[in-house]
């Protein structure tokens, strides 16, 4: 005989499932769908704690550029302004202005210099960087990096100091007292930081590119113009920016390399033009050349300073 014992009815209801229609859906009805948690929601922060947070970055950036942009402000303001013993004594005006376009051989003889020598500058930079850090950053020969080192080594010797000696040189090869003996000394001072931006570049793009061009039948200059100079265009940016920044406003090697006045570069001829009269610095004219000088810098840097700070940034996180 078996004895079977009774469960309480309390304890069946809580052992059992749900034996509703829910628990054991018939074939083909819907399923309910599955409840998603909901995410957790952190305490948002008040307008006033995210202004308390932001109110000294702001006041930190706020004061800087207000350093940096009072002189240029100041200077433009000063150049149109009246001031004794200028061209400009009576009211506001251009009259420093006219000055700087009828000092000796004129205004635009002086730009149009400082435009041969800045692109002269710039092109043969972009060229031989561009070669220089393609080489260096994909191709293996004997003495690369001894090579690279050395190329590196420019940036110790003191600027001032080689003058002298390139001088020479281009005495020997018919270049002195020439825009181009000009432009080519700027290069060659541009070249160890210009090569060493491109090869931080092209180390930033992955092998695979040029493997994958390689293997579609480019050659490596194919490879180059067509796969990798796209990718480091916003190196060539900075290169070729920081190349014209720099050939722009230089005064040393014009000053040292240049004797005719018709050849003089916009700096060097607003440095003259200041002291002309019996040692007298005329300063209003002097902020009129300052203002022209700079305008071509600060329109040009507006324009690339996306693609100049990418340009800085391309190797920093590479790795």
């Amino acid at each position: 005989m078996s004895t079977h014992v009774p469960t309480p009815a309390g304890a069946q209801v809580a052992t059992e499932p749900d034996a509703g229609p829910s628990a054991h859906p018939l074939p083909g009805a819907a399923r309910p769908a599955p409840q998603r948690r909901r995410p957790v929601r952190r305490a948002p922060t008040t307008r006033v704690a995210g202004l308390v947070l932001r109110t000294p970055y702001w006041i930190f950036t706020g004061s800087l550029a207000v350093i940096f942009l009072f002189p240029l402000v100041w200077t433009a303001v000063s150049s149109v302004s009246p001031q004794a013993g200028t061209n400009q004594t009576d009211g506001w005006g251009v009259g420093n202005y006219r000055t700087l376009a009828d000092y000796q051989a004129g205004i635009w003889q002086y730009l149009a210099n400082s435009a041969f020598v800045s692109l002269t500058t710039v092109v043969l930079t972009l060229a031989i960087s561009l070669l220089g850090g393609y080489a260096f950053a994909r191709f293996s020969f004997p003495g690369r990096n001894i090579l690279f080192l050395t190329t590196l080594a420019i940036l110790m010797v003191p600027y001032a100091t080689m003058l002298i000696p390139l001088y020479v040189l281009l005495n020997e090869l018919n270049l002195q007292n020439s825009l181009i003996g000009v432009a080519l000394v700027l290069t060659m001072f541009q070249l160890p930081f210009s090569t060493f931006m491109m090869r931080i570049s092209f180390e930033a793009i992955p092998r695979e590119l040029d493997e994958a061009a390689l293997v579609d039948g480019c050659s490596s200059w194919a490879a180059l113009w067509r796969v990798l100079l796209p990718a480091v265009k916003p190196g060539l940016i900075t290169v070729g920016l920081f190349a014209f920044l720099t050939a722009w406003n230089d005064f040393m090697a014009p000053l040292i390399l240049i004797n005719d006045s018709d050849k003089l570069t916009l700096p060097l001829a607003v440095s003259n033009l200041r002291g002309q009269v019996q040692g007298v610095v005329d300063y209003g004219a002097t902020e009129a050349g300052v203002v022209v000088l700079a305008l071509p810098c600060i329109v040009l840097f507006l324009l690339l300073q996306r693609h100049y700070v990418r340009g800085f940034m391309s190797g920093a996180f590479k790795g």
